[in-house]
């Protein structure tokens, strides 16, 4: 079993904790429990990233137009593609700062879109929300888009697209955190676990690693604790094997 603890310390970017252990090593067949595998960890020297705090920066002083609160911290969705949430963290590199844009699916919490830049602007977030409707091909109609009231949120350019695609803005109440918490969460979550332990010569290597991390780890491996501890892809493919059904 320690050579199996390894393996998953490794694959996750020694991300886990006892508990995803403990969950990931049950997968495998081998029934343990959370502090048995903390035990094994420590017998096995697996050392886990911990995370650290980052800030929030949104502009919203703006004298743009804002969306009604539609969402109202429904951070839930009964299947995909019916409520996004997008927002706007920064990463340092050795070049300057890199501005990243994501699209979260709500009902997965996968990441469904996102984009990177070194100026945080509308194009930012435009290209995030592009991607997502590429990759996903939502109905029209049947989408809400949620976000803070950062400016580049309530541009003409970002409401155009909204129209364009019949998704329905929506934004948060002013100066409270808790209303973006899932897109927070997730920034949160690859600041700890990926972007604080690693060195960024250029932006295009963060581009590159930070893309690697939402693809090949985050939507296609990550055990989430809201999803009953599967992956935000995992969890998609058994909903539609339980629609299909």
């Amino acid at each position: 079993m320690i050579e199996w603890i390894h393996a998953l310390a490794k694959t996750s970017d020694h991300t886990y904790g006892a508990r995803r252990m403990a969950k990931a090593l049950r997968m495998l067949g081998f029934p343990v429990g959370r502090f048995q595998a903390q035990s094994l960890m420590r017998e096995a020297g697996v050392w886990v990233h911990y995370r650290r705090r980052y800030r929030v920066t949104t502009d919203s002083h703006h004298r743009q137009p804002v969306f009604e609160n539609r969402l109202k911290r429904g951070f839930s969705a009964k299947g995909p593609d019916q409520a996004y949430a997008g927002d706007i963290t920064y990463v340092w590199t050795q070049e300057g700062w890199l501005y990243l844009a994501v699209v979260i699916d709500l009902y997965s919490r996968k990441v469904v879109g996102w984009s990177m830049n070194k100026r945080m602007t509308s194009t930012l977030v435009c290209d995030a929300l592009r991607m997502a409707l590429w990759s996903r091909r939502p109905v029209q109609g049947r989408l809400i888009h949620d976000s803070d009231r950062g400016v580049q949120y309530a541009d003409r350019a970002f409401r155009q697209l909204l129209e364009a695609h019949g998704i329905a803005g929506s934004m948060s109440r002013k100066g409270n955190c808790w209303d973006t918490a899932v897109v927070e969460s997730f920034f949160d979550t690859l600041k700890s676990e990926r972007i604080h332990w690693r060195s960024y010569q250029t932006r295009e290597e963060g581009r590159a690693d930070i893309a690697r991390y939402i693809t090949m780890f985050y939507n296609s491996h990550r055990l989430h604790s809201y999803l009953g501890y599967q992956s935000p892809n995992e969890f998609e493919r058994k909903g539609l094997l339980a629609n299909a059904a």
